[in-house]
């Protein structure tokens, strides 16, 4: 029997982000998905090497990289739209949640349940505090996006990172992970690769 779980995974690829504006660059799903778990990484790291912590990196990373996975059936919804009222919000949640679970019926019994725990985690240890940094991940991998579009003259993107940017230092004040990444990392994203290497 033919399972499709992996094959519509790598339709990722297809599904265009920043969808209501116009890009110098267009980003897709699947590079986003890795951003955001490159991303969730450090903050992970960082929380556990610098700040004592006990957060479960794997378990992290691993979540962050399918954090997405539902636009592969409901395409990518803009922010804008879908946090605008509450209504929308929690609509939006059940489709997400719908999709999600239809990905996971694409699955054989022996793996569903594995593919399970990363969609639907149990409380656990930490898991709450890990998602605000998977979330954090996300919203970074947005500014380095908009950072990077006005870099290149698209001024569209201004508000966008206007916004985000806000939304990034308030969460830093609750994610101290955050914070360092954002002090340590994040001015090296304007540079060009021969600044970078040097």
């Amino acid at each position: 029997m033919s399972h499709s779980f992996f094959a519509l995974l790598s339709r990722m690829k297809y599904i265009h982000r920043w969808a209501l504006m116009r890009n110098a660059r267009e980003e897709n799903l699947s590079e986003h998905c890795l951003e955001v778990g490159i991303l969730t990484h450090a903050l992970c790291l960082i929380g556990n090497k610098k700040l004592n912590k006990k957060l479960s990196v794997d378990r992290a990373v691993l979540r962050a990289l399918y954090h997405d996975a539902a636009e592969i059936l409901t395409g990518d919804m803009p922010t804008p739209v879908k946090y605008r009222k509450e209504e929308l919000k929690t609509a939006y949640k059940k489709v997400e949640k719908e999709a999600e679970e239809r990905l996971l019926s694409t699955l054989p019994d022996y793996l569903e349940e594995e593919y399970r725990k990363v969609f639907f985690p149990e409380e656990e240890e930490n898991t709450a505090y890990e998602n605000k940094l998977i979330k954090a991940a996300d919203k970074l991998s947005a500014l380095i996006k908009c950072e990077e579009e006005l870099r290149s003259g698209n001024q569209e993107f201004a508000t966008a990172a206007a916004s985000t940017r806000k939304k990034i230092e308030e969460m830093a004040e609750e994610l101290t992970e955050l914070k360092i990444f954002m002090e340590d990392f994040l001015p090296a994203y304007g540079k060009t690769l021969d600044e970078l290497t040097e």
